[in-house]
């Protein structure tokens, strides 16, 4: 004969399932990126184990169907192509080793673009992103516009640069660096809410509030951009 639980029984076990949930959820995670991780997914891009520049990583460019599609506004800029890790990260901070190129394949515009996604929903119909532009990463004589857009926020699927760069004038939403194409960089981001605080090579320097999402926790992704030749590695997510 079973016996119905009490209501304090019920209330301590339910408490141990959510911390038990919680605990799991809120793990470390660290990858060295030498192999796609199991529970990975791809998004209208490849990947391949890569040893570049000293570095054992993942090497990361569209697919060739994506690159050979009409080029349309869905597959210029700031969309869904990534390496997907599915997970519940909502805040903490997530750090990489990216090296961006040119493949040859791009628009004129390309910039080597590569970066993270965060706090991906459905399967990327929702996240945010902040990605680099290394080849706007050193200063031109004369200054040019672009060496203040070495870094760039922006949210899927509403807030993409072209419309934070038209709606925000001032470049709240992207920052200069110094970095440039085909060199390894350390990517941080530490993200609370509606704030994230970008470092490049150990620097801080970007940090926008009036993010443009709900925080909501999801998956996070090996962003790269149309035209671009991308590698990772050494990638440690430390939610909070």
């Amino acid at each position: 004969m079973k016996h119905a639980l009490s209501p304090i029984t019920l209330a301590i076990a339910t408490s141990l399932t959510i911390a038990a949930a919680s605990s799991r959820a809120q793990a470390p995670g660290n990858y060295d990126l030498h192999e796609v991780p199991a529970s990975a997914s791809l998004h209208k891009v490849t990947a391949a184990p890569a040893d570049y520049k000293g570095r054992k990583g993942l090497k990361i460019e569209f697919t060739e169907a994506a690159d050979n599609g009409p080029p349309g506004v869905d597959l210029l800029f700031d969309m869904p192509t990534f390496v997907l890790i599915p997970g519940n990260f909502k805040n903490g901070a997530i750090e990489v080793d990216v090296l961006g190129r040119l493949n040859g394949k791009g628009l004129p515009d390309a910039r080597a673009f590569i970066g993270l996604a965060y706090r991906i929903i459905d399967g990327g119909a929702r996240f945010e992103s902040v990605y680099l532009r290394p080849l706007n990463g050193r200063k031109t004589n004369p200054p040019s516009p672009r060496d203040k857009r070495a870094i760039q926020y922006f949210a899927y699927p509403d807030w993409k640069f072209d419309r934070l760069r038209k709606e925000y004038p001032d470049g709240r939403y992207e920052s200069g660096a110094d970095i440039a194409d085909d060199e390894w960089i350390r990517l941080k981001l530490d993200i609370d809410d509606t704030r994230v605080r970008v470092s490049v090579n150990g620097k801080e320097e970007f940090a926008p509030t009036d993010l443009k999402a709900v925080p909501e926790a999801g998956g996070i992704g090996l962003w790269v951009g149309r035209g671009t030749e991308g590698y990772f590695s050494n990638l440690r997510i430390t939610p909070r």
